[in-house]
């Protein structure tokens, strides 16, 4: 197994079992415990993991990793559950897309439809969208964060508010195992919350990292988003938790 396999499992296993020692992953990967110590130092750098008593953990719940991070983390993925829920949107569609890198994997993928107008408080998707001449790009008021180009605040709740549209398409940080969609910002979570209540049909799009992935302010329940396209199945008990919903799942080959 490579160096960025065996990380990228060191962070699945850390988020499933909360605390893992540096032995017990040396003993699992067949590697020196300095190995995995350079290992933990390389995802501790890059804020994915928290070295803590000779082991390490998952990263707190009142804090998002770095959008930088977040940029390149599982990007294979998300170019593929973004190319999934594209294909989900016809031409001609009215759609909301909010903060997220995974939502900006969608703006892509939405490059070769037609008669689009799109709503969204994301900068970012707005200069990826833009370029498409068929496309009516539409950018909410607000204050604009540095730190990922989303715009949050009551302007933009009150312009979100004007609309009713076909699709709302949202990404999250975390689902808890009872089916609770969860993020960092209760200002970004107010924005998806009513996208959701003025959005016909909501996607949902998250990978796989966020199975189990704790942050503290709560959203909606997954029984509220009518599709969700993810990479992988969702794990028990989250599979439980979607089954006694309407909500429909596709999973990205």
């Amino acid at each position: 197994m490579n160096a960025t396999a065996r990380q990228s499992q060191i962070v699945d296993l850390v988020r499933q079992e909360g605390y893992v020692t540096v032995e017990t992953l040396a003993d699992r990967f067949q590697v020196t415990p300095q190995t995995i110590r350079r290992d933990i130092s390389l995802l501790q750098d890059r804020a994915l993991l928290r070295r803590f008593h000779g082991g390490v953990t998952a990263p707190g719940s009142v804090e998002n990793f770095a959008y930088s991070t977040r940029q390149v983390l599982c990007l294979e993925e998300k170019r593929r559950i973004a190319r999934l829920a594209a294909r989900q949107v016809p031409d001609n569609a009215s759609l909301f897309l909010n903060i997220g890198t995974t939502t900006e994997e969608v703006a892509r993928a939405l490059l070769g439809h037609r008669g689009l107008r799109v709503i969204t408080n994301n900068i970012n998707v707005a200069n990826i969208l833009y370029s498409n001449a068929s496309c009516e790009v539409i950018v909410a008021g607000g204050v604009v964060r540095a730190r990922d180009g989303g715009i949050v605040g009551e302007a933009t709740l009150d312009f979100v508010r004007q609309f009713k549209v076909d699709v709302g398409i949202i990404g999250i940080s975390g689902i808890d195992g009872d089916g609770t969609l969860l993020d960092y910002d209760y200002r970004e979570v107010r924005v998806a919350r009513a996208i959701i209540d003025n959005s016909r049909q909501v996607f949902l799009v998250a990978d796989h990292t966020k199975f189990g992935r704790n942050a503290m302010v709560r959203l909606a329940s997954i029984g509220e988003i009518h599709a969700l396209f993810t990479d992988r199945t969702p794990p028990a008990p989250f599979g439980e938790a979607i089954a006694a919903t309407t909500c429909r799942v596709h999973v990205a080959d």
